[in-house]
C-alpha cells in the first residue's frame, strides 16, 4: 500500500512538473539598413535590432503585442539578450502573458543618439518610430496597432520613450521611463554646474573624453543642435564661458528645449492626453539631476491635467533594475500586462 501511495505522489510530482515546463524564449539578432540613417560623418546607416521572442513562438500563428525598449547611453540592443533571463521569469511567474521585446542599436561614434532626428548624423528618431516598427511588423507576428504597442527604456532610453510617445500617440499607446535623463536642463546640465565650464576648455575629442558630462553634452549638441561647419565637436552649445563670462546661445537654446519634454508638454498636450497610460520611475538616491527633473516633468504633467503615474524608490540610477527582484519584471512587465492589448 505504501509503494503505491508513494508511486502515485511520483506520479503527481512528475505531472505537476511537466505542467509548468515552458520554453525559454529566444533572441534573434536582425539588422535594418535606414536610409534615415545615412550621414557623412562616419555612423553605419546598417543598424542591429535584437528580438526578444517568447515562449512557444515558434509553436503556434499566435500574435503578439510589442514593448520597445529604448537603451541609454553607452549601451547597445546586446542588453536584450542579457535581459532574456527576466523576460521569461516574468512570463513564468504571470508577471506578464506573452510578448515580443525590440531593442534597436543606437550607439553612435558620440555614444548615443538620443534617439532624435539630428539630420546631420542621422534621422534616429525616424529610424525608432518608422523603421523599426514597420520592420517588426512585417517580419514577426505582431499586434500590428498602437494599443498593442508599448515604449520603454532606461536613462537616455527612458528620454526616448517619453519624447516618442509624446509625439507619436498614434504609433504607441503605452509608455513607461525608467530613471529618464535629458528631461530639462538642470544641475550638471546647466550653466552654473561645472560641465559648459570644463567644455570651454577642450577642443580635442581626446580631451574630451575624460568629462563624461562634457560627454553627454556634446551627444545633446549632435543630437539636437548640429553644425557640420564647426569642427572637432560639430555642434553648437548653449552655453559657452570666454574668460570665466557666460554667454547664453539663445537660438540654440530654443534647439534644445524643442527637444526636451518638459518643455515640449506645453506643445503636447493633446498628443498626451491620447495614450492609454504614462508612468515614469526614479531612483532616490540617483543624484539630484535625475530626481529634480523628474519631479519637475511629474509635476509639469499634473499642471496640464495629463493623468499618470510617477514613482520615486529606494535605489540608484542603476540599482535593481535588470535583476528577477528589480524594476523590469516586478513594475515595469505588469504595467504592460495591464495597459497593453494581448
Amino acid at each position: 500500500m505504501k509503494k503505491i501511495i508513494v508511486f502515485s505522489l511520483m506520479i503527481s510530482v512528475c505531472v505537476l512538473a511537466h505542467g509548468q515546463t515552458i520554453d525559454k524564449g529566444k533572441v534573434v539578432i536582425d539588422s535594418i539598413y535606414s536610409k534615415n540613417l545615412e550621414n557623412k560623418f562616419g555612423e553605419n546607416p546598417k543598424r542591429s535590432v535584437s528580438v526578444y521572442l517568447p515562449p512557444n513562438y515558434g509553436k503556434s500563428d499566435k500574435k503578439y503585442p510589442v514593448i520597445y525598449f529604448l537603451h541609454g547611453f553607452l549601451t547597445d540592443d546586446k542588453l536584450l539578450t542579457q535581459m532574456q533571463g527576466i523576460l521569461d521569469y516574468a512570463i513564468v511567474e504571470n508577471k506578464i502573458d506573452p510578448f515580443i521585446m525590440v531593442m534597436s542599436d543606437q550607439k553612435t561614434t558620440y555614444d548615443g543618439s538620443f534617439y532624435s532626428n539630428s539630420g546631420v548624423f542621422g534621422n534616429w528618431e525616424d529610424f525608432t518610430v518608422f523603421d523599426v516598427v514597420n520592420h517588426v511588423d512585417k517580419n514577426y507576428r505582431t499586434l500590428a496597432k498602437k494599443e498593442s504597442r508599448g515604449i520603454t527604456g532606461h536613462s537616455m532610453g527612458g528620454y526616448g520613450a517619453l519624447k516618442i510617445a509624446m509625439k507619436y500617440p498614434e504609433v504607441f499607446g503605452t509608455v513607461y521611463a525608467i530613471s529618464p535623463g535629458a528631461l530639462a536642463i538642470v544641475r550638471e546640465y546647466g550653466p552654473n554646474s561645472n560641465t559648459f565650464k570644463e567644455l570651454s576648455e577642450i577642443n580635442t575629442l581626446e580631451g574630451l573624453s575624460k568629462t563624461y558630462f562634457g560627454k553627454v553634452m556634446m551627444a545633446f549638441g549632435r543630437s539636437w543642435s548640429p553644425n557640420s561647419n564647426k569642427p572637432p565637436f560639430y555642434c553648437d552649445l548653449p552655453f559657452e564661458y570666454d574668460n570665466e563670462q557666460l554667454k547664453v546661445n539663445q537660438e540654440v537654446l530654443k534647439k534644445w528645449h524643442k527637444n526636451m519634454p518638459l518643455y515640449m508638454v506645453p506643445d503636447y498636450i493633446d498628443n498626451l492626453k491620447k495614450l492609454k497610460a504614462i508612468k515614469l520611475d526614479w531612483g532616490r538616491n540617483a543624484g539630484e539631476r535625475f530626481t529634480i527633473q523628474c519631479k519637475m516633468f511629474s509635476q509639469q504633467l499634473e499642471n496640464v491635467g495629463v493623468a499618470h503615474f510617477s514613482e520615486e524608490y529606494i535605489g540608484t540610477h542603476v540599482s535593481d533594475i535588470y535583476t528577477k527582484e528589480g524594476r523590469i519584471p516586478q513594475q515595469v512587465l505588469p504595467f504592460f500586462d495591464v495597459y497593453l492589448e494581448f
